[in-house]
Order: C-alpha cells, then structure tokens, then sequence
C-alpha cells in the first residue's frame, strides 16, 4: 500500500510540475511585440507570396502561442518568416508577447 502512496505522490508532483510555466508580462509583451502586429494585428491581412490569410492573434490562447513560437524556433513548423521571427526569442520573451496577445481578447 506504501507504494501506491508514493506512486500517487510521484505522479501528483510530476502533474504540478508540468503546469508550473512561466508566466509572461503582458505589458512587456506589448512592447515586444510590436513588429508581430505589422502582420497579426490587421483584420484580413493576407501577405504577398505565397498568398495566404495571416491569422490575428488578439485573444488567441497563450499556451498555444508559446507553443507555436517555440516550433518555428526549432524548425518543426516551416515558415521562413516566423522562423526569422523566433529564432532569436527566448523563452520569456515568448511567454510576454503570447500573454500580450491572449490579454488583449475582445480589444480588437
């Protein structure tokens, strides 16, 4: 029964530790993400080549953004203009601007 315990405990403080993220500052998220707004901050914005409707991330989930950003970073999602974007981003800086954007819901 001891180790059930201990399993339970284990695996409780392994859940806790997944959904300890660090937080961003939307504040700082504003100030960092202006040159994302050249783009995701217009209603419709559709870029030149290849042609293609460039999502507005006002209001969109944090841990989603984050979780994108970190892929164009790494290369797993392709696109060589979020790529360019990501790469010198750190973590924090990520988690600033996605709580910038997901802050602003409704503030359209």
């Amino acid at each position: 029964m001891t180790g059930i315990f201990r399993l339970t405990g284990l695996l409780c403080g392994l859940v806790l530790c997944g959904i300890a993220v660090a937080e961003g500052d939307p504040e700082a998220g504003e100030v960092k993400s202006y040159t994302c707004r050249g783009c995701h901050g217009i209603a419709n914005y559709k870029n030149v080549y290849p042609t293609y409707r460039v999502p507005k991330l006002v209001g969109q989930n944090a841990e989603y953004l984050v979780i994108a950003l970190k892929a164009y970073r790494s290369g797993e999602r392709s696109h060589p203009t979020m790529q360019s974007q990501a790469v010198p981003m750190s973590d924090q800086d990520m988690e600033d601007i996605a709580a910038f954007f997901a802050a602003k819901a409704g503030d359209e």
